[in-house]
């Protein structure tokens, strides 16, 4: 078996065992997840984020399998790393390839989970609408996510199999995320608002399943007099889904923009993911604090979009992967310090 195999096998399984052991768990409880548990598993997920990081940087050489300066000067041209390699220096320019490749990751990570907060966002609306119970949450959550994974999956490698054969899908994606950061500017400050009865996904759903009036506990399905009937809970888990399946449509670009191996936009996707509920729980009752995030994660998807569309003229100025890492670090530093020197007034009663 490759190293390549074993490096895919091992992560895979890892993250495999972290959902069984959470199902195993949790999965039963029907308590809502504190503060304490939240910022815990919080800190774990970005404790493993970090762990990874410094294995890809010690072995990440591994992942390709590149055990020779040829296979290192393919690796280096087929996704596009522009390092400038001595062949005459087979382990130096392998030392480079692997901080190179651990940067990627790292800068791909932050960039997917300060994209996900713009998630929880959705997130509150959805079980807000739907007057979930919060102690219903982890268990929505918990499959949504696992259903995010395989999504995740499909996306990453169909794209990158675009990347690869049609160089000219970069420009539609920076385009795209030129767009998206202008259009979430714009809208920055307009309420969302989301219908239970009228929603796309509810409707869809009724047309295929016989759909239950009210929730059943943390039931997503239950059987009446023989006939078989998703409830609430499931409609809900189904509109985390397809909220998960729009978002991935920023932050799957975006994230190209940053590595063009499919292997460390994964890694960095599912990561995020996985600390995604845990920053929920953290997060669900402050996020409004943070105002100015949605103008943070405009300027973000702008600046990665721009970077994409200007490629050619970035690889020319030098814009190396840490000083996109420092630019995007700044940006939601000063959006979150911003929110917190600047909180938002609120609305005066009416007398």
């Amino acid at each position: 078996m490759s190293s390549e195999l074993l490096f895919i096998g091992a992560f895979v399984l890892f993250i495999f065992l972290m959902m069984a052991a959470d199902l195993g768990l949790f999965g039963k409880s029907d308590k809502p997840v504190s503060l304490k548990q939240a910022g815990i598993m919080s800190a774990v997920w970005v404790s493993f984020a970090l762990i990874f990081y410094t294995l890809i940087f010690q072995y990440g050489h591994l992942l390709h399998h590149v055990d020779s300066f040829a296979a290192l000067q393919d690796i280096n041209q087929k996704h596009q790393h522009h390092l400038k390699l001595n062949p005459n220096d087979f382990a130096g320019g392998l030392n480079l390839y692997r901080k190179n490749l651990a940067l990627e990751f790292i800068t791909g990570y932050i960039v997917e989970y300060a994209l996900s907060v713009d998630n929880i966002f959705v997130m509150v609306l959805i079980f807000t609408a739907f007057g979930v119970q919060q102690k219903y949450y982890h268990k929505v959550l918990l499959w949504g996510i696992i259903g995010a994974v395989i999504m995740r999956f499909l996306f990453i490698f169909v794209g990158a199999a675009l990347i690869t054969k049609f160089h000219w899908v970069l420009y539609i994606f920076g385009a795209f995320l030129v767009y998206t950061g202008i259009t979430m500017y714009i809208n920055r400050n307009e309420e969302e608002k989301i219908d239970p009865e009228n929603h796309k996904v509810v409707k869809l759903a009724s047309r295929f399943f016989a759909v239950h009036p009210k929730f059943e506990g943390n039931k997503f399905f239950i059987k009446l007099n023989g006939k078989k009937y998703i409830t609430p809970l499931f409609l809900v888990l189904l509109i985390i889904e397809f909220t998960d399946l729009i978002f991935a449509v920023d932050s799957i670009p975006a994230i190209f923009s940053v590595t063009k191996d499919p292997y460390i936009v994964f890694f960095s996707n599912i990561f995020a993911i996985m600390g995604l509920r845990s920053m929920f729980f953290l997060l669900v009752n402050i996020i409004d604090k943070f105002h100015y995030l949605k103008v943070g994660l405009a300027a973000l998807l702008a600046f990665i979009g721009l970077k994409m569309l200007l490629a050619n003229y970035v690889e020319r100025i030098g814009l190396t992967t840490m000083n996109s890492l420092l630019i995007i670090s700044a940006i939601l530093v000063i959006s979150i310090v911003a929110s917190l020197l600047f909180p938002k007034k609120r609305a005066k009663a009416a007398h």
